[in-house]
C-alpha cells in the first residue's frame, strides 16, 4: 500500500492543452496561423499561458502534452523552440470534433493525475493545491453575470459540483468554467470520454469535455470547484485587446512612465519593441508594437500592432493590426490581418 501511495505521489502532472480549434472568431488573422501565436503585450499569447504554468511548484514533476490541428506546424515549431528543455507531447486532432475527441487521440500519454488547460484563456489563479494531489477532481471557476454564454458548473449547498451545463438558459448558477479542469486520474477520465464515444453523445457536432465530467458526477466522482481572481477570453477579437491592456498593466509594458522624444509621444502603459521605429506619432495607452515596425505620423491607442507592419497618417484606436501589414491614411477600428495593404486612396 505505501509503495502505491510512493508511485502516486511520483507520478508526473500531465497538462494538456487542446489547441486544434480553427479560431473562427479572430479571422481575418487565424487564416495565416493559430490563435495560439497572435501577440498580446509582445508574446505570442501561448507564451503568457505557459508562463502561468511556470508557477505551479517548482518540486512537481511534469510533462506537456499539445494537441494541435491542420495548419499547426508553425506551433509547433514554435513550441519545440520555447520548451526545448521540457518533457513534451504533440498529438494530432484533424479536425474540430470537441475536447473530448482531442482528449481522447492523446490517451497513450493521460496516465495518473491530469491538468487540463483552455489554451485560448489566461488566468491568474493558485494552483499549489496539485502538489498535495488531492483525490477529488477540481474545476475552477468565476461567477459571471451572464451564464447563457459559459459552460456553468451546478453546485450543491455543501460545495460540490452536480453538474456542468454549457450555456445554460437559467441563471440560477452563475459559476462559470475558467481555465482549469483538475482531476486525480488520467485513466478514468479516458474511461468517461470512451463511454461518451461510444454513445455518442454530443452537444450540437462536437464531442464536449462536460459531457464526459458529467458522466464522472453521475458515476460518483467528487468535484469540487476553486476560484480564480483573472480570467481574460483570448479567442475573440474584444477580448485579445483586453488581454493585451491587462498584461501591460501588469509588468509587460517597458513604457511605465510618459516619454516624449524626437516628435513621438508615449502614453504608457505601452510595450515597445526595440527594433520598432516611432516618429512623430502619439502611442497610447495599452498598445503593443512588434518587431521590425515603422510607425510614422499617427495616433494609435488600445491597440495591437505585430512584427513588421508599417503604419503611417492614420488614427487608429480598438485595433488589432496583423504581421508585415501597410497602413496609410486610415482613422478608426481596423482588423487587418497578416500581408494586407489599406490606404485612403484605395
Amino acid at each position: 500500500m505505501l509503495g502505491s501511495i510512493f508511485i502516486l505521489r511520483t507520478m508526473s502532472l500531465k497538462i494538456v492543452l487542446p489547441m486544434a480549434g480553427r479560431g473562427v472568431r479572430l479571422r481575418p488573422h487565424t487564416w495565416s496561423r493559430p490563435k495560439q501565436l497572435l501577440t498580446v503585450a509582445g508574446r505570442p499569447f501561448i507564451r503568457h499561458v505557459l508562463d502561468r504554468l511556470d508557477k505551479l511548484p517548482p518540486a512537481l514533476p511534469r510533462e506537456i502534452v499539445f494537441i494541435t490541428g491542420p495548419g499547426g506546424e508553425r506551433l509547433e515549431e514554435y513550441l519545440h523552440t520555447e520548451l526545448h528543455d521540457r518533457k513534451v507531447h504533440f498529438v494530432f486532432q484533424p479536425g474540430p470534433h470537441g475536447q473530448s475527441d482531442a482528449l481522447y487521440r492523446a490517451r497513450e500519454h493521460l496516465t495518473g493525475p491530469l491538468l487540463m488547460v483552455f489554451p485560448d484563456t489566461l488566468v491568474e489563479t493558485d494552483l499549489g493545491f496539485i502538489e498535495d494531489r488531492p483525490s477529488e477532481a477540481v474545476v475552477m471557476v468565476r461567477e459571471v453575470p451572464d451564464p447563457e454564454h459559459f459552460g456553468i458548473a451546478q453546485v450543491s449547498p455543501d460545495g460540490r459540483v452536480q453538474r456542468i451545463v454549457e450555456k445554460p438558459r437559467s441563471k440560477d448558477h452563475r459559476l462559470a468554467v475558467a481555465g482549469y479542469y483538475y482531476f486525480p486520474d488520467g485513466e478514468t477520465l479516458v474511461d468517461a470520454i470512451e463511454e461518451q464515444l461510444v454513445k455518442d453523445i454530443r452537444t450540437g457536432d462536437e464531442f464536449y469535455l462536460a459531457d464526459a465530467v458529467n458522466l464522472l458526477l453521475e458515476d460518483g466522482l467528487p468535484m469540487r470547484t476553486g476560484s480564480v481572481d483573472t480570467w481574460y477570453d483570448g479567442g475573440t477579437f474584444a477580448g485579445l485587446l483586453e488581454t493585451n491592456a491587462y498584461l501591460l498593466e501588469n509588468g509587460r509594458a517597458n513604457f511605465s512612465e510618459e516619454v516624449e522624444s524626437d516628435g513621438a509621444r508615449i502614453i504608457p502603459p505601452v510595450f515597445l519593441n526595440p527594433s520598432a521605429v516611432v516618429e512623430g506619432s502619439l502611442i497610447g495607452p495599452y498598445v503593443s508594437i512588434g518587431a521590425g515596425c515603422r510607425i510614422v505620423n499617427s495616433v494609435i491607442e488600445n491597440t495591437i500592432v505585430e512584427d513588421g507592419s508599417e503604419i503611417n497618417a492614420c488614427r487608429l484606436k480598438d485595433s488589432l493590426v496583423g504581421e508585415r501589414v501597410t497602413l496609410t491614411g486610415v482613422t478608426g477600428i481596423i482588423s487587418a490581418g497578416d500581408d494586407s495593404h489599406f490606404s485612403s486612396d484605395l
